[in-house]
């Protein structure tokens, strides 16, 4: 079976590796263009180039391919029997999906038609989901809409963060991908559609996702913070300036206690905040604009907070 592959993050790495170890023709593989990264924005390859030209793979990376005429030419001259989708980032034209005989596959990081749209990992922990998966699915013109072609489940601890569930996710997917491309060559794969009434949607971050709104209950902030690791993160203001909470724990210390959503009460070397519901915060490690994190109790003693001060 020949392949294509387009793919750009880390998330892809490991389904292109198992692709080629599966002993599968790869001739080319689409990534994205080189990016400034870090404060010295250094010009940097994605991970997924880095793999393709360690393997001696040919690379290209159109900034554009709805109209690129060279590049429709080249996938012509493969004539892939599919061409795999592993968080590539570009949305994929027609005539792509029109070119393989077995479609564009596309790996998908949840249970789909749950959590369509560019973090669905990010925003199934944020919602306090018990469970996410992956999903491989035949790409349409839709976003996320295609034929379900298989799926797998991953149980998610509590205390999971967004960076402890890609690397997961991204081998289990691996895994999903070869078993469908396996089934799919050997004709016994039943495409199913998906439940539109099911379809939750999973829009890119932003910064003011990361913003706390102490109006939510505990749990729900708590949930939040760790979906969005490492960015946009959790945020919230002191005194007019960005304080970043690196760390928190729901507790039920103080439930017996009254006080209004984002209000601070520091006791013993602990900061506790206020949130919906009469639920409360431990903020154990945090950072404010222009100073080093540190862990809350360090940062009360080098800072006065009274207790009723608010946030946010």
């Amino acid at each position: 079976m020949k392949l294509v592959f387009c793919g750009t993050p880390a998330f892809a790495v490991p389904t292109l590796k198992l692709a080629l170890r599966a002993g599968y023709e790869v001739p080319l593989v689409v990534t994205q263009p080189d990016r400034p990264v870090g404060r010295d924005q250094i010009l940097t390859p994605p991970p997924v180039k880095v793999v393709a030209i360690e393997a001696g793979i040919p690379v290209t990376q159109p900034e554009k391919i709805k109209s690129n005429a060279e590049f429709r030419a080249a996938l012509e001259a493969i004539a892939p029997d599919a061409i795999l989708v592993v968080a590539y980032g570009r949305i994929i034209p027609k005539w792509m999906l029109d070119l393989p005989r077995l479609g564009n596959l596309n790996l998908h990081g949840s249970l789909l038609p749950k959590y369509r749209g560019a973090a669905p990992i990010q925003w199934a922990i944020a919602n306090g989901e018990a469970a996410t998966g992956v999903t491989t699915m035949r790409l349409d013109e839709g976003l996320d809409t295609g034929d379900i072609l298989l799926q797998r489940e991953l149980p998610l601890a509590p205390d999971m963060t967004s960076p402890d569930v890609f690397p997961l996710l991204a081998e289990m997917g691996a895994d999903l991908m070869m078993e469908t491309l396996r089934e799919l060559a050997a004709g016994t794969l039943v495409p199913r559609k998906q439940d539109e009434a099911l379809a939750t949607h999973a829009p890119i971050l932003t910064r003011d996702d990361g913003h706390m709104d102490f109006a939510r209950p505990a749990m729900a902030l708590y949930h939040r913070f760790r979906g969005f690791q490492p960015w946009p993160g959790a945020w919230t203001t002191l005194g007019g300036k960005k304080l970043t909470v690196h760390r928190m724990l729901p507790t039920e210390v103080l439930g017996h206690r009254d006080a209004q959503p984002g209000e601070v009460v520091a006791q013993q070397g602990t900061l506790f905040v206020a949130c919906g519901d009469g639920t409360w915060l431990e903020l154990v490690e945090v950072q404010l604009e222009g100073k080093r994190r540190m862990m809350a109790g360090e940062f009360l003693r080098g800072r006065a907070i009274d207790s009723g001060a608010r946030l946010g």
